[in-house]
């Protein structure tokens, strides 16, 4: 039983299929999916088809490329969403200093703003990192201080950096990037960090892990990962899923099984 802890169904290319995708997923052992928001009207969506199965969880927020959008109405989009049931977390937050879509000063108030939501609902958040990982772990001092916990997603950073966030409290997730020729940083991280601490994900429709690198991904493929993963680590498949889906579970408040 594996659980797919970042996924966007709700893109487009996703979006027109979602019983196929799910389905197909369920085939290969995924038994939980988290579905990611990245705007307002994504993060409404990703709650729309969470609703529409009951494996599917939705995760809600404006993605650092559309920090600039995060106005109070925006925030109070968010808060009511927050309330769902099927809502199991805040994000996909943080920021993005490698295509800077955003100033970074707008993108930091956005991430703290809806650290403060994630707050207020009691939820954990989902951290996206990329190229900014020094001026990311300041906010998250401060945050996990509070008692804010969560995950950095499709990790990419060093392992002495992934420990650092497991320090305060927050689990890492690991991605397709993991499967590649030449993965260096993702390899070590995954083969060293604690196990309960780890989190595999597809961050589908991106990313698709080697053998099926270059098609469109899914959340089935995060089996590739986690096969992968468990080799690393010189443990069974059945143990690597076992201990992250517990993980997920601890995380987001979901249930081990379904049945």
């Amino acid at each position: 039983m594996l659980v797919d802890s970042h996924a966007h169904l709700n893109d487009p290319q996703l979006a027109g299929e979602l019983s196929e995708v799910v389905e197909r997923a369920r085939q290969a052992g995924v038994m939980h999916i988290i579905n990611v928001g990245d705007t307002v009207d994504g993060s409404r969506f990703a709650i729309d088809q969470a609703e529409q199965h009951s494996y599917v969880w939705a995760a809600v927020a404006v993605h650092p490329h559309e920090a600039a959008s995060l106005d109070d109405y925006a925030a109070e989009q968010l808060r009511e969403m927050s309330k769902n049931h099927k809502v199991v977390a805040i994000g996909e937050i943080g920021l993005d200093y490698y295509y800077e879509n955003c100033d970074r000063e707008v993108q930091k108030r956005a991430f703290e703003r809806q650290i403060e939501l994630a707050l207020e609902v009691g939820l954990p958040i989902i951290v996206h990192s990329r190229d900014a990982h020094a001026d990311v772990l300041s906010i998250l001092k401060e945050a996990a201080s509070r008692g804010v916990t969560g995950v950095l997603h499709c990790y990419s950073g060093s392992l002495e950096l992934a420990m650092e966030f497991i320090d305060l409290g927050f689990f890492i997730s690991i991605a397709g990037p993991v499967t590649f020729k030449n993965a260096k940083r993702p390899v070590e991280v995954a083969s060293r960090i604690p196990l309960d601490r780890l989190l595999i994900e597809t961050d589908c429709p991106y990313l698709a892990p080697v053998p099926v690198r270059g098609k469109r991904n899914e959340p089935a493929y995060v089996r590739y990962t986690a096969e992968k993963i468990a080799e690393l680590r010189g443990v069974t498949l059945n143990e690597l899923a076992e201990a992250t889906t517990k993980n997920a579970a601890r995380l987001f408040g979901i249930p081990i099984s379904t049945d």
